[in-house]
């Protein structure tokens, strides 16, 4: 048996869509990505969908569309892919890092109202893995100090917080296609406003300033989505809650099977949310299990069950992080503990039942040793 991390979605019907858009000679930014645009829009209940080549795109063009500048901050989570925090610095701004929630694996809203100055202009919270971050108190911040909030959704289509799916917003949400996600175009990204004005600016910019073709009225860049990239993508909108309604009962099944294992700790659902397990995530407590980590991943392996650690070091402690703002550990010490412990398990839409039974006995096996 050999149970994969992630398995990209495929079918007869992406691939005849593929097809037509190889055929039709049109590649880059045509009707196919403004048609993928208007389905994401519509599936979410957001006015407005700028589809680019990927999600730290997405990151980049937010973060100028909301104006932000050399010498400002950005409060966002160490506890995150290096995507997150490198799209400030390539503003000019400064990304400011806060603690986790231990439990959600969220950014903490009592620690961003700490980290809030003068300098500071938008707070990018992550919805991490599929989880909703605690959108209201981030909120309430947001609007006693005048800042912008861009969302970091990168894993998160389909998720809903208060009965709003992630996404709907004023401000901006960024949300990554990339290959293993929930919706993937092999490779994509889109951003997701209510507001008119932002969205036309984020149009500017995707494509190397342009207003109009060879009237460059911005500093722009080449983040145009394919043609290919949005065929693969729009055949899956209509089948993304089919998707994520599989990996919510794998985990919850896989979750109610582990119950009894105190070594294993699922991440923590946050009230009035809908969390779609972009990766389903445990924390191992090395000392109960009387393993470590590495031991738990090569038993399982041996098993044919593949797993990752997302992410085994924190942003604030990957190499060229120290060197340029001098961080140390101990500094967020939720998120250093999270990069220690944390494992992803494979509860993906092809898992079958029986597959997510064959995973909770493994690791019986194993962990009862």
């Amino acid at each position: 048996m050999k149970i994969r991390i992630a398995q990209p979605y495929n079918d007869a019907e992406i691939e005849s869509s593929v097809l037509s858009v190889l055929r039709s000679g049109r590649l880059v930014s045509g009707p196919v990505v403004a048609s993928f645009e208007d389905a994401v829009a519509e599936y979410l209940g957001v006015k407005h969908v700028v589809a680019v080549n990927s999600g730290t795109a997405a990151l980049h063009l937010a973060l100028l569309a909301s104006d932000v500048k050399p010498g400002q901050e950005v409060i966002t989570t160490p506890f995150s892919f290096a995507a997150t925090a490198n799209t400030i610095i390539q503003t000019g701004a400064t990304p400011v890092f806060v603690d986790v929630d231990p439990g959600t694996y969220n950014i903490d809203p009592r620690e961003i109202e700490k980290a809030v100055t003068a300098r500071t202009l938008a707070i990018e919270p992550v919805h991490v893995f599929g989880e909703p971050a605690e959108m209201k108190p981030i909120q309430e911040i947001a609007g006693k100090h005048d800042l912008q909030i861009v969302e970091d959704a990168a894993e998160a289509i389909g998720a809903e917080y208060h009965g709003k799916k992630i996404g709907n917003t004023d401000m901006f949400a960024c949300f990554s296609t990339y290959a293993t996600k929930n919706l993937h175009t092999g490779e994509g990204g889109f951003i997701t406003t209510n507001n008119p004005d932002a969205a036309e600016t984020l149009k500017i910019l995707r494509s190397q300033g342009q207003e109009s073709k060879y009237r460059h009225v911005k500093l722009g860049y080449n983040y145009r989505m394919t043609e290919i990239a949005a065929a693969i993508g729009k055949v899956q909108i209509k089948k993304i809650d089919q998707f994520n309604r599989r990996r919510i009962e794998n985990a919850n099944h896989l979750t109610h099977l582990i119950r009894d294992l105190a070594a294993l700790k699922p991440q923590v659902p946050i009230p009035n949310s809908k969390h779609v397990y972009y990766q389903y995530t445990v924390t191992l407590d090395e000392e109960e299990a009387g393993l470590a980590r590495e031991e738990l991943q090569r038993s399982l392996a041996e098993a044919g069950i593949e797993t990752d650690v997302h992410w085994p070091d924190p942003i604030h402690l990957q190499p060229w992080y120290r060197e340029r703002y001098v961080y140390r550990p101990g500094m967020f010490p939720h998120a250093e503990e999270l990069a220690r412990t944390v494992l992803s398990i494979p509860i993906h839409p092809a898992v079958t039942r029986e597959q997510i039974e064959y995973i909770s006995k493994t690791l019986h096996g194993t962990l009862s040793k």
